[in-house]
């Protein structure tokens, strides 16, 4: 008995193969290149780099949320919403660094599990109905060949 849900030779061709590739490669392509061009876009070039990045620094305030004015004035806000205020050791410069805060990679983190989750459920339930689907497929091709005897 020859089941109904087989491959097509004909997408297993050289050729089809090549295009498939060629499509999928084009398509990578174009997501990357605009993820390289929107990263380059949202570069601010300074003409001072800040003093964190060049010398050892000591956090004087923790990671905390920007409030609305802090967001749209402070470059160190835009980033991820948190800022803490450092102190460079060398130049004794009181700077705002951005940050990430716990609170907000835990609520990364259960967002994620939590599309992880609905996705499983909705996966299984489809898995289930097309089981349901190719067994209702193949008690009825048995049906006919029995009542074709």
């Amino acid at each position: 008995m020859e089941s109904d849900c087989r491959i097509p030779v004909a997408c297993c061709r050289p050729r089809v193969l090549l295009l498939h590739a060629l499509f999928w490669g084009l398509v990578s392509l174009r997501v990357f290149g605009a993820a390289l061009l929107s990263e380059e876009k949202t570069t601010v070039k300074s003409l001072a780099a800040p003093c964190w990045l060049l010398e050892d620094f000591v956090i004087t305030t923790a990671c905390a949320r920007c409030n609305a004015f802090q967001t749209k004035s402070w470059l160190a806000c835009v980033q991820t919403g948190y800022v803490e205020r450092v102190n460079c050791t060398k130049s004794n410069r009181d700077e705002y660094k951005s940050c990430r805060s716990a609170l907000m990679e835990e609520h990364l983190f259960w967002k994620f599990e939590a599309s992880v989750l609905s996705l499983t459920v909705l996966f299984a339930i489809l898995v289930v109905v097309r089981q349901r689907w190719l067994d209702r497929q193949a008690s009825e091709k048995v049906r006919r060949q029995i009542e074709s005897i």
